[in-house]
């Protein structure tokens, strides 16, 4: 896949009724649709279909929002309460660049420690242990990022006490 800032960014286009009409595929596309497209590495810009305005930011913080309040979420009260405390301050700027820096080399580890899990287990020989013990590696992998992005989480411990 190549890298997020080298490719070209898919427009969609946001209407006064709240749909989003993606021209690419000249269809109508959900939330879900869109959070998707983010999840498989496209590079999307949502624009208000009458003015031009950049809607990007409101669209794909209204999807965490949503998945935030699916279940288990990502995001603490208490992280949540940091964060807050951060705007208007003289440190908004340097939180805003470290977290992005900070996702950003998380999602890179990640990657390289795959490849290079892959490369050891192929210039090895692979024995039917290795297969398995790959198999079961790549399983725990997929779970682990499906529970992240795709698949619906738990009801909050707080939303079960009510």
């Amino acid at each position: 896949m190549p890298h997020v800032a080298t490719m070209k960014t898919r427009v969609i286009r946001k209407y006064a009724n709240r749909r989003l009409y993606d021209s690419k595929e000249s269809r109508h596309l959900t939330l879900d649709e869109v959070r998707q497209l983010v999840v498989d590495g496209e590079r999307i810009r949502i624009e208000d279909a009458k003015t031009g305005d950049d809607l990007t930011r409101s669209v794909l913080l209204q999807i965490i929002v949503e998945r935030e309040e699916a279940g288990e979420p990502l995001l603490s009260s208490a992280l949540l309460e940091q964060l807050i405390r951060f705007y208007g301050g003289e440190m908004q700027g340097f939180l805003a660049n470290y977290l992005e820096r900070s996702v950003e080399a998380f999602s890179n580890r990640h990657e390289a420690l795959r490849e290079q899990f892959l490369r050891f287990v192929s210039e090895n020989p692979v024995t039917e242990l290795t297969r398995r013990n790959l198999a079961l590696w790549e399983q725990m992998q997929n779970q682990l990022f499906e529970s992240w992005s795709n698949a619906p989480h738990k009801n909050d411990k707080n939303e079960d006490s009510k």
